[in-house]
């Protein structure tokens, strides 16, 4: 077997993915599936599309499933240890700054704690845990060419923190 750094330059060889693909869904196993639902559906406001025992399939916007929740290996179980591999946050794009702040607006009212909130110069996302300890980023991204750059014109993101009372004025506008 390859070593890591062999493994790296080769992938550098290989042509880029199409430009066209796209992250379709994330499937989450949750201990709890109506309370995963109360969380996802009652206060982010997706809506399930279809059902299977012990599993739901949840979308914005009629879309088949963005997200996909089951039980079916962890009823009842505990959120994986900290300091062990996993999903580090599964990120839900909404289409302008006012959904953003809408979803922040639900958060509030939920009394669902952030564990951050923070400017990306390419995005303003809110950082959060959902009932099952999975880390969970709502952002929306700002068009592409208000992107920071470089003077050599590579794109330079950075992470300063996010004014949320800004952000809820957008609801005022």
């Amino acid at each position: 077997m390859s070593k890591p750094e062999t493994l790296e330059k080769d992938a550098l060889r290989l042509p880029a993915i199409d430009s066209g693909v796209r992250i379709g869904h994330v499937h989450l196993k949750v201990a709890d599936l109506q309370r995963a639902l109360d969380f996802y559906c009652g206060v982010l406001g997706f809506e399930v599309t279809t059902t299977r025992p012990g599993a739901a399939f949840i979308s914005a916007g009629g879309y088949h499933h963005h997200i996909g929740l089951n039980t079916w290996e962890s009823r009842g179980g505990a959120p994986p240890a900290k300091g062990t591999t996993g999903l580090y946050h599964t990120a839900i794009l909404y289409p302008n700054r006012r959904l953003l702040a809408d979803a922040l607006r639900r958060l509030i009212a939920a009394k669902i704690p952030l564990d951050g909130a923070s400017d990306h110069g390419v995005s303003e996302a809110l950082y959060l845990r959902d009932p099952d300890d999975n880390g969970v980023e709502l952002y929306w991204d700002r068009q592409k060419e208000k992107w920071p750059k470089t003077a050599d014109g590579r794109l330079e993101m950075f992470t300063r923190p996010l004014d949320l009372h800004a952000l809820l004025a957008e609801l005022d506008r």
